[in-house]
């Protein structure tokens, strides 16, 4: 069975709350999603990834509290567009 770490209530148990899994190819891939994340929202971060004996990759695993939103929104999606006066 491929990584099936279990799951606590604790993590789960109202809404908001995830348990995040991530596969990746590398290390830097990984870290980065997970930064992605804790960039946006409160974040329990992995300080490292896994590997599966036998599996291609790394995995991570971190923990995010929707409920706790730390910016309006992430990325530069997110800035404002110069006007047609700027």
């Amino acid at each position: 069975m491929l990584y099936t770490d279990p799951i606590h209530e604790t993590h789960v148990s109202e809404p908001g709350l995830l348990v995040v899994d991530v596969a990746a190819a590398d290390d830097a891939t990984a870290l980065a999603f997970q930064q992605l994340l804790a960039d946006r929202w409160a974040t329990a971060t992995a300080e490292q990834t896994t590997r599966d004996a036998g599996q291609p990759g790394v995995r991570l695993r971190c923990y995010l509290d929707l409920r706790q939103q730390l910016t309006a929104a992430a990325g530069p999606w997110s800035r404002p567009r110069p006007g047609p006066d700027s």
